[in-house]
C-alpha cells in the first residue's frame, strides 16, 4: 500500500535547522580561498595574474555545493549549504549562481534576519550547522 503524502514527513524543517553564523562562514570561505590560491598557483601566478584563483573558487563552489552541498572549507567548518524547498543539495545551476555572487563578496556579506546573503537568496540555499 503506498503512503500518503500526509504520512510522510517534510524533507526539510526548517525550524529544526541550526542556522550557520557569520564566524563559521568567514572561515570556512577563508580555508576554501587559501586551497584555490594554492590549486590556481599550478597554472598561474596569482601575484601576477588575479583571476585565477577567483575562478577556482567558482568552479570549486559550484560542483562541490551543486552536488554535495558543502565545500572542504565548510566540512572543516561544521557547515552544509542546503536548498530552502527541500533541504537538499542546489544543484548546479543554483550553485553556479550562488559562486558568481560569491566571488563578488558584497552580497555575501549583506545578510537578512535568517543569516542568508543575497548569493543564499539568490540560489534558493541556506547555510546550517551540520
Amino acid at each position: 500500500m503506498a503512503a500518503r503524502a500526509n504520512d510522510t514527513p517534510p524533507a526539510y524543517d526548517p525550524a529544526q535547522v541550526r542556522l550557520a553564523g557569520f564566524g563559521r562562514r568567514f572561515a570556512a570561505l577563508l580555508i576554501d580561498w587559501a586551497i584555490c590560491l594554492v590549486v590556481a598557483a599550478f597554472y598561474a601566478n596569482p601575484q601576477a595574474v588575479p583571476w585565477p584563483p577567483v575562478l577556482v573558487l567558482i568552479v570549486l563552489n559550484t560542483v562541490l555545493i551543486g552536488l554535495f552541498g558543502q565545500t572542504p572549507g565548510m566540512a572543516l567548518a561544521g557547515l552544509r549549504c542546503i536548498a530552502i524547498r527541500d533541504g537538499g543539495a542546489i544543484g548546479l545551476g543554483r550553485a553556479f549562481v550562488r559562486a558568481i555572487l560569491l566571488a563578488l563578496l558584497i552580497p555575501a556579506v549583506v545578510t537578512d534576519a535568517s543569516r542568508r546573503g543575497w548569493h543564499d537568496r539568490a540560489a534558493g540555499s541556506v547555510v546550517v550547522l551540520r
